[in-house]
């Protein structure tokens, strides 16, 4: 790919099957796709951005379902390669306006993800590289992968961007921290849940002894998610802000933060202070929060800037 990207992602993709009834009710499912890291890719090309994704898929019958809907929201996807392995996949369902949420995404073709994947010519044509704990925790091949992605990029000069989204249904504390020290060290910026990350990998909970910290290390802009507060506090240049969430009247807050990272990173590679990006990414999310679905409920960029016009008037 000639041009530069402004941003290449690297993770996993899950096959989405989703339904506003229970799944023991429900008689339709509804055919999407997932994965922490891939949602913050389509928000980012549904805003503007120039995005690549870095992944491995199955050779199977999800296979140009997948690669369609990428090369249609603009993805660049020649770093997509496939394995013998089968597609993750997880259902989405309600019961009583409670979600339901199962995964099965063991020996998946993500995890097959490797160093062999890292193309340094390709990440070194782009502006920032994301990725994730999500990823790391994939296999210890993906775990090495994501390692040289960042090296790669630092050696570049190319910004980078982590987010360790810790999961007990995927790791525990000990690998969390684990893949948190192996990359940080290479971060520009970072994205953590006080709910989970904070807790967890850095066992802190104050928000100001969190941003020094991670300022200490040499993380330049933070952004922590903080449900207890309703909100994002970003720490930039020696100073916190904080954005209140865009809204209460949410559906479904499946990969809600990860559609706030890519609309961040957006901001970023397009002119935005990391205060403005926040504010810019709170109102991303919140509009995906108001569908169910992870990516399917991803704003595009003319209802997102019609709104941000409106309120700047």
């Amino acid at each position: 790919m000639s041009d530069t990207l402004d941003i290449v992602t690297l993770g996993e993709c899950l096959i989405e099957l989703s339904s506003d009834r229970s799944l023991s009710c429900t008689e339709c499912l509804h055919k999407y796709y997932g994965g922490d890291v891939l949602v913050s890719a389509v928000t980012a090309a549904r805003l503007g951005a120039k995005v690549g994704f870095i992944s491995r898929i199955s050779d199977d019958q999800f296979k140009d379902f997948l690669m369609e809907s990428w090369r249609k929201e603009g993805i660049d996807i020649s770093q997509v390669k496939f394995a013998e392995e089968h597609n993750g996949l997880y259902f989405i369902t309600y019961n009583c306006n409670e979600k339901e949420i199962i995964f099965y995404r063991k020996k998946i073709a993500p995890s097959k993800l490797s160093i062999d994947d890292i193309s340094e010519e390709y990440i070194s044509n782009s502006r920032i590289a994301y990725a994730s704990g999500i990823t790391q925790s994939l296999s210890l091949s993906a775990k090495e992968a994501v390692a040289k992605f960042y090296d790669v990029a630092k050696k570049n000069n190319v910004m980078t961007a982590y987010d360790p989204n810790y999961s007990v249904r995927i790791n525990t504390p000990e690998s969390a921290k684990e893949n948190f020290a192996e990359v940080i060290g290479n971060v520009d910026i970072l994205f953590m849940s006080t709910k989970y990350d904070t807790n967890s990998i850095l066992e802190l909970d104050s928000i100001e002894n969190i941003m020094k910290k991670i300022w200490d290390i040499g993380v330049s802009i933070i952004v922590l998610k903080s449900s207890e507060k309703g909100g994002y506090y970003t720490g930039y240049n020696g100073n916190i802000d904080f954005t209140e969430f865009y809204t209460k009247d949410v559906v479904d807050t499946t990969c809600s933060g990860d559609a706030f990272n890519g609309a961040f990173l957006y901001g970023i590679t397009h002119g935005y202070t990391p205060i403005e990006a926040s504010k810019l990414a709170c109102m991303t999310a919140g509009l995906q929060a108001k569908g169910i679905g992870a990516v399917k409920s991803v704003p595009y960029a003319e209802e997102v800037f019609k709104i941000l016009k409106k309120g700047s008037n």
